[in-house]
């Protein structure tokens, strides 16, 4: 994988950045993050330079986020029943929904770098869900910055490292997305325990009688 990356920036540079991370925000299973990581290295061995991997990656980020919010806004029934085909993608896009309601913009922000894995999700349910553009926009293009300077930052600064560095981003992302989805859990299910005892207690109560 990291050779055929290598490939990609080599003889596309920018174009192969703007459109992975794009295609990566569309929930398309391809190696964003160490597209930007490889993007970094190119500028660090001064193949290529580091503000247009930066903007490239960054341009093509917010894209997909808008491509995304527009798909929920436009699709929403088709999305569910997209989602529903899998049980994995049923789990995100259910976790981005709560992510939304419980977080508002700040969960938008937070999954466009620190768990990632629900980007492509928070943008459709973002979309579905009717959510302010301004706000979807303003909170996304915060998080893709944080997002792309990261990973291109990471590639510029440790290019003698890259595969290492890849490895380890990789399993991070996986452990918080884990960790996300288990948190979730148990909170969906501390609330449904709840909501079970109050009606078991009314239900329970002694009917009077006069």
């Amino acid at each position: 994988m990291t050779d055929t990356v290598f490939i990609l920036v080599a003889n596309y540079g920018s174009l192969a950045l703007f459109v992975i991370t794009f295609l990566s925000c569309l929930a398309v299973p391809v190696p964003a993050s160490l597209m930007m990581l490889t993007g970094g290295a190119f500028a660090a061995s001064g193949d290529m330079g580091l503000i247009t991997a930066s903007l490239s990656a960054y341009g093509g980020a917010l894209s997909g986020d808008q491509a995304g919010f527009l798909i929920g806004r436009s699709f929403a029934g088709a999305l569910e029943r997209w989602a529903e085909a899998r049980r994995s993608r049923a789990r995100l896009l259910s976790r981005a929904r709560v992510s939304i309601d419980e977080w508002g913009g700040v969960g938008v922000f937070l999954s466009r770098w620190l768990v990632s894995p629900f980007g492509p999700y928070v943008n459709f349910a973002s979309g579905a869900g009717r959510m302010r553009w301004a706000r979807f926009s303003a909170w996304g293009a915060a998080g893709e910055m944080v997002w792309v300077g990261m990973y291109v930052g990471l590639g510029y600064t440790f290019a003698d490292s890259l595969t290492a560095v890849a490895e380890f981003a990789a399993d991070l992302s996986g452990l918080i997305a884990g960790a996300v989805v288990a948190v979730g859990l148990g909170f969906w299910l501390r609330v449904m325990q709840r909501r079970h005892g109050r009606a078991g207690g009314k239900s329970a109560q002694p009917v009077s009688r006069d």
